[in-house]
């Protein structure tokens, strides 16, 4: 699979708290990092998204939501993993920063999809976590908004709360017309 410069590639929630040690860790998150950071020299357009929410956001446990305080605004937990080579993102989107919005789409409440046309992208190629939340999202929204949408599965993991729940994300993923593939399909 050849990139061109109608291609994207959007890196999803590689921050602190989702990686071991942080507040929501997905297992393994970090590993994503140097396979991501491989794909970088590749992409003439790199956008990440970060998880970025207020104080008292409706997701958190003390507010009634299902997750642990994660990735609050101005917070170690909300910055990009320190390994990830950040000098070479383009554009960072910042998502989840409603209270009332969770926020797991890179396009839910921002102007992903706006940054992107500007951009003449056709193609997205999505990476990060989590692959059964916001990875899952980011994919199939990309979709929805009219871009062809790869998913490389080398460069994704799953938290699975419930066991399988990543091996659904990807089929519920591939039903809603992305690809997937690995980083090694992809010519340099």
């Amino acid at each position: 699979m050849n990139v061109s410069d109608t291609d994207a590639l959007i890196i999803v929630d590689v921050q602190n708290d989702f990686c071991p040690g942080g507040a929501l860790a997905v297992p393994e998150g970090n590993d994503v990092v140097a396979v991501i950071n491989n794909l970088l020299p590749r992409f003439e357009h790199v956008l990440a998204t970060q998880d970025f929410h207020p104080p008292g956001h409706s997701s958190f446990m003390d507010q009634g939501g299902p997750w642990p305080m994660h990735c609050v605004q101005g917070t170690d937990g909300a910055a990009l993993h320190p390994d990830l080579n950040a000098g070479e993102l383009d554009q960072i989107v910042q998502k989840g920063t409603d209270l009332d919005t969770d926020g797991y789409s890179g396009f839910a409440g921002t102007d992903l999809a706006e940054r992107l046309r500007a951009l003449g992208i056709r193609r997205t190629f999505v990476t990060g976590l989590a692959t059964d939340y916001c990875v899952r999202a980011t994919a199939i929204e990309a979709v929805e908004h009219g871009f062809e949408t790869v998913v490389l599965t080398d460069a994704i993991r799953a938290v699975d709360v419930q066991p399988g729940d990543g091996e659904r994300a990807l089929a519920e993923m591939e039903r809603a017309g992305a690809t997937l593939t690995t980083s090694e399909s992809l010519n340099s």
